[in-house]
């Protein structure tokens, strides 16, 4: 009980890091040496997004994504590879220094408070 007390607050702070949005809309994605592919979104957060196309970029592979969603104009943010599955999906972590993904975050905490 006392291990379980002790990490609980961690726990639900990587649970809560990053709210997923379940959405579906085509991405863009240019890699780094010029090369484009289009893939579809499965999941976003400000942090990232889970993404689902025929072809997926090597791990580590520095990116370009961009994207629209509802009412959010196109966005383009940059990110590299984490994962990816033998099912042709793969996620993308959003570069911290980039500061386009800050209109994302707004854009998902106007969703979830809608």
């Amino acid at each position: 009980m006392k291990l379980v007390r002790s990490t609980r607050m961690l726990v639900l702070h990587e649970f809560r890091r990053y709210v997923r949005v379940p959405v579906m809309t085509e991405v863009g994605i240019v890699m780094a040496d010029g090369g484009r592919i289009t893939a579809t979104s499965q999941e976003i957060s400000s942090g990232g997004m889970s993404l689902k196309g025929h072809h997926v970029p090597e791990l580590a592979s520095l990116v370009e994504v961009s994207f629209s969603l509802l009412t959010l104009p196109r966005v383009w943010v940059r990110g590299n590879v984490t994962w990816k599955k033998p099912n042709k999906s793969f996620g993308v972590r959003f570069d911290s220094t980039d500061d386009r993904r800050h209109r994302l975050k707004e854009w998902i905490v106007a969703y979830l408070e809608a």
